[in-house]
């Protein structure tokens, strides 16, 4: 027996074929056999080599004191591909459009144009519901429509009628032999006719008298003013409350609980004498939601009555005006 025994030979490892790489399953399409995973018990296989190359067999480790060395595994062949994972599902319509929309991703000039959209779109909505709102009329009575609408005739006819004096006085300037004298008489006319409106000249006539009786003293001047207000529109002429001229220049007050023309108080009950055509007068204050009905929901008591001669005969002075003059022609 020799004293230098020869070491025993490294057992080879057999190559084994390249297995085949599964393609992953697309959408729709039933998964193939998946590869069987190792048992448990058996030796985990070694990372892949780089593609097209096997790797040699790692040299087995030295031997312990209990036995040989065991030898190294075979090496897993390249393009080996794991198990393949559950196919991703198929995204709806809505969902994509969902994730279109939301998070936003508009820019600054088409926040601007929405802004000014919305805009639009409010300010067309308004308009569309003011015109669609009925109107005070439209509620009214048969009755009262047409007392409204007799009311604006007489009107357009009394301004027609003022219209063909004037033409007759300037025909009559025209024609006349002595214009200066006609032209005389007419401004003695016409200072009468002022002198009537400035309250400087006494006047009769018919007309109506109105009477506002306020028991609990809720009626207030501006309401007082509105029922002028609403007499001058229908065509009077002359107005007398309480002894006193009313005039353009008239002006109403709250003074001390009482009411004031000019500054000067007066107590109820408001007596109104009317100058005018009582057909035109009346109806102004009866109209649906005019003066007698204004009144009447302050609780006071109005009482219109037509007469065929009133008199106003309460005088203001005459005032010289500090700046205007007469311009000559």
């Amino acid at each position: 027996m020799s004293t230098n025994d020869t070491p025993p030979e490294e057992p080879k490892v057999p190559e084994q074929p390249p297995r085949e790489t599964r393609p992953e399953p697309q959408p729709g399409e039933q998964p193939g056999p998946r590869p069987s995973e190792p048992r448990s018990g058996e030796p985990a296989a070694e990372p892949a080599q780089p593609a097209g190359r096997v790797g040699p067999a790692e040299p087995a480790g030295p031997a312990g004191p209990g036995g040989p060395a065991e030898p190294a595994g075979p090496a897993e062949p390249a393009g080996s591909a794991g198990p393949a994972g559950p196919a991703e599902p198929e995204m709806t319509g809505r969902q994509r459009l969902a994730a279109g929309l939301w998070p936003l991703r508009a820019s600054r000039a088409q926040l601007i144009v929405a802004v000014l959209l919305f805009v639009l779109g409010l300010g067309l909505a308004i308009q569309v519901r003011s015109n669609s709102d009925s109107s005070a009329l439209r509620g009214a009575r048969q009755e009262d429509l047409v007392r409204i609408l007799d009311e604006l005739d007489s009107r357009t006819k009394r301004l027609e009628d003022e219209k063909q004096q004037l033409e007759d006085q300037r025909r009559e300037l025209e024609s006349s032999s002595n214009q200066a004298e006609e032209a005389r008489r007419q401004t003695v006319e016409k200072e009468r006719q002022l002198g009537i409106l400035a309250g400087t000249v006494a006047a009769q006539g018919p007309g109506i008298t109105m009477k506002i009786t306020d028991p609990k003293g809720q009626v207030e001047s501006d309401q007082l003013l509105d029922a002028l207000q609403e007499l001058r529109a229908a065509g009077a002429e002359a107005i007398q409350i309480n002894g006193m001229r009313v005039v353009a220049g008239s002006y109403f007050s709250d003074e001390g609980g009482q009411i004031a023309i000019d500054g000067k108080k007066i107590a109820q009950p408001y007596e109104f004498k009317v100058i005018g055509k009582p057909q035109d007068l009346e109806p102004a204050l009866n109209i649906p939601g005019g003066v007698v009905q204004t009144l009447e929901k302050e609780q006071a008591t109005v009482g219109v009555t037509r007469s065929a001669k009133i008199v106003v005969d309460a005088l203001r002075a005459a005032k010289q005006p500090d700046y205007a003059r007469s311009s000559s022609s």
